[in-house]
């Protein structure tokens, strides 16, 4: 893989324009995952049930996740049946999307119960709802972030200005964080039209490799498979997300629940926590087979496996997690609203890891923290 060096002077003061956390108001509606596949597409998963086929409080459970490597707990978990074979009785019912304001949509629709999601939708799903409709009960991944370029153009960060650089969506994760890395550079641009001193391309992950092919874009700032899938095309990578953070951690994926759902049936949140929690557990032990398995259920949605010339450098580049990072949440949350970019949210009661906690503890493992952010 070709890699450009990140110049040292320029990662100290970048770490805290990584906002992630939350999106302009003018881009509340227009939030977005990052992940490929097609949106909302339900399908049964066979039902791996315990011996005594025990049912729990719900008959299923309807789970949303995005086809995407950072996904990986809700890839691998469903794939090998981790997350079934905690929930007995009770059937898993998947729900694929593509953007983040779908699946926010869903679960307040009430056609969906549990979700994998980036953080950005989840906070402005939760202020726009003024902390009525999802709580985050867990993490899921960290990392798998990366801006990759044409390094016959862009050879240092300082070239970036004047070039085309692709995000996912207006407003999401990945936007988001590029909007306010190019403001801590001292740069203009309009975050409407993505107009000014580098013009930011907002383009669906599944068009950008041919857009970087055919030269319509200078680079992008993608999550994995994208940023390998270019530079397998011929893109470089000049800076990944991680090298931003202090202890190289940030939240790229958390899990949330409807709060209807979480108390209608806590039974079947904790059997679903339990299912991640082993899952996350068996992808450390056995990263090969994780690997394949995430792949198995890509090429199940999207038709084929990703080439191990993507997939093999873009594993290792983020890593599953429990822990909701949620110190990092709000450093992005905070960081947003210094940068002008959003009002104060409040953000009271956000997290509820009680049941997390919970599984954790009975697990052996170490509890995770709130950030003061959770349930009063």
């Amino acid at each position: 893989m070709r890699t450009l060096r990140t110049p040292r002077t320029a990662r100290t003061p970048l770490r805290r324009g990584v906002v992630a956390a939350a999106a302009l108001p003018l881009l509340i509606g227009a939030l977005a995952s990052c992940g490929y596949g097609s949106q909302a597409e339900a399908k049964d998963e066979k039902a791996d049930v315990t011996a005594d086929g025990k049912k729990l409080s719900a008959s299923e459970v309807r789970i949303g996740y995005f086809p995407n490597l950072t996904h990986a707990t809700a890839l691998v978990g469903l794939q090998e049946g981790l997350i079934q074979r905690e929930l007995g009785g009770t059937t898993v019912k998947p729900q694929a999307f593509n953007a983040g304001p779908s699946e926010i949509e869903a679960l307040n629709g009430g056609s969906l119960d549990i979700g994998f999601i980036g953080p950005s939708p989840s906070i402005n799903g939760y202020v726009k709802s003024k902390g009525t409709n999802l709580r985050i009960i867990s993490g899921s991944a960290s990392g798998g972030v990366k801006l990759v370029v044409n390094p016959d153009k862009i050879k240092t960060l300082d070239d970036l200005k004047g070039k085309k650089i692709a995000t996912p969506q207006k407003g999401n994760t990945q936007d988001v964080a590029f909007l306010n890395w190019i403001a801590e550079k001292g740069w203009k641009v309009d975050p409407e039209s993505g107009k000014g001193d580098v013009s930011v391309v907002r383009t669906d992950n599944k068009v950008t490799p041919d857009a970087f092919k055919q030269g319509s874009i200078d680079g992008a700032w993608v999550p994995e498979p994208t940023a390998s899938k270019l530079v397998s095309d011929g893109a470089a990578v000049l800076l990944d997300e991680t090298d931003l953070w202090p202890e190289k951690k940030f939240v790229i994926t958390n899990v949330i629940v409807s709060q209807k759902f979480l108390k209608e049936h806590p039974d079947v949140v904790e059997a679903v926590l339990r299912g991640t929690v082993k899952t996350n557990e068996w992808i450390h032990a056995n990263q090969d087979k994780a690997k394949a398995s995430a792949n198995a259920k890509l090429a199940a949605e999207g038709g084929k496996p990703l080439d191990a010339k993507v997939i093999d450098p873009a594993w290792p580049s983020f890593s599953v997690t429990d822990d909701p990072l949620a110190a990092t949440l709000k450093t992005q949350a905070d960081y947003a609203v210094k940068a002008k970019l959003i009002e104060q949210p409040d953000l009271t009661g956000i997290y509820d890891l009680t049941l997390l906690n919970k599984v954790l503890k009975a697990a052996g493992k170490s509890e995770v923290s709130d950030a003061g952010l959770g349930v009063k």
